[in-house]
């Protein structure tokens, strides 16, 4: 199991860019996935395989109204990039909760890897 505290990450909104036919990360996605993989690789993350559990406590920095699914593909294409998997299609099982504000925000994320026989 690994756990990791992250910066909040920005919305989908923010995260990704159209430019003509194209979808890019913006500025700002690349900035927050460089700090995701900085942050993994301090912690000593290590790649986990095989079929993944991931449970994620949303600590935002304010009380603005927030839809939590709007954070999660920014989240969980940062953490790819920060080798916590090989590829986020390896998540059987996504949960997602909003924890209490917290000065600056934060994402508090649980990988698992979930056992053979174990319910998906």
């Amino acid at each position: 199991m690994t756990a990791i505290t992250l910066p909040f990450p920005p919305s989908n909104n923010t995260y990704y860019r159209r430019v003509g036919a194209k979808t890019l990360i913006s500025a700002k996605g690349r900035a927050y996935c460089k700090d995701v993989t900085a942050i993994c690789e301090a912690v000593g993350v290590r790649k986990m395989e095989g079929r993944l559990r991931v449970t994620i406590a949303a600590c935002p920095p304010d009380r603005r109204r927030r839809d939590l699914d709007n954070m999660l593909k920014g989240l969980l294409d940062a953490l790819t990039h920060g080798g916590a998997w090989e590829d986020d299609s390896q998540i059987d099982q996504l949960a997602i909760i909003r924890g209490p504000i917290k000065a600056l925000g934060c994402v508090e994320v649980t990988i698992s890897e979930i056992t053979q026989g174990e319910a998906a």
